[in-house]
Parts: structure tokens; sequence; C-alpha cells
């Protein structure tokens, strides 16, 4: 069985993924393109794409016109599965937006470090006027 959160494996996690959030927010490219896992089977699904490799993912992101990226992470979750497998998961709302974005990232300890091997990022909807089920009658 796997050890769930080994202190020192989730704080080396964390301290990567705030590299990538300070990275994010710069629009440091060659920080976020070196935060990935050089691979082609490292994926990252966007709110408007689907990016398969990494040779796809930097594309992206070098052909993203550079836009104000600042935001506000909410709920931030680091888990660690043993001592080369991690997931970060966090909300955001980006600087005047009121929509709740989540970015979830797979981290894999490689011989240069931690990498994302694979990442989503999606905005929900605002909520419904639906009334809740004790509402319902």
């Amino acid at each position: 069985m796997l050890e769930i959160n080994m202190p020192t494996v989730v704080a080396e996690v964390t301290e990567a993924f705030q590299r990538y959030e300070r990275a994010l927010v710069a629009n440091d490219i060659a920080a976020l393109d070196m935060l990935f896992w050089n691979s082609p089977h490292t994926l990252r699904f966007g709110i408007g794409e689907n990016l398969y490799g990494y040779e796809a993912i930097a594309a992206f992101r070098n052909a993203r016109p550079p836009i104000d990226l600042t935001r506000r992470l909410m709920n931030t979750v680091i888990t660690s599965y043993g001592r080369d497998l991690a997931t970060a998961n966090t909300e955001f709302q980006r600087e005047g937006s009121k929509v709740t974005g989540r970015q979830s990232h797979v981290w894999l300890r490689t011989d240069q470090g931690w990498r994302i091997a694979a990442a989503h990022v999606s905005l929900l909807s605002a909520p419904s006027a639906r009334p809740r089920p004790s509402e319902e009658r």
C-alpha cells in the first residue's frame, strides 16, 4: 500500500505547485514548459483545448497571446501517493471575475525533479436558479 501524504513529498510538490502558479501569473513560458514532463504521454485539457504530448502543450503556450492571468486560489489540496506521484487540485477566480475555475495536476517525480504529467482546467457554470431538493414541492 502506498503511503499517503508523506510530509517531505507534500512539501516538495507544494513548492513545485507554487513555482507553477508564479510562472503562470507572470506568463513565464520557459518556466511553464520546464514544469511539464517532456513526454508524449503528457496531456493538458484546457477550457478550449485538448493537448496531447509535451510538444503540443509547449506550442499552445508559445502561441497564446500574453493576457493578465492574475487570480486568487481557493481550496488548494495537494495529496501525495508514495514518493513519486502527487495531485494538486485548486479552485481559482481571475481578477475582476465572479466565475470560478478548477485546475487539477498530476505531478510525477522525474530525474529532472517534479513535473506535471497531466493537467485539467475547467470553469464552473453560474449557479442555476433551480430550487434545492428540499424547496421543491
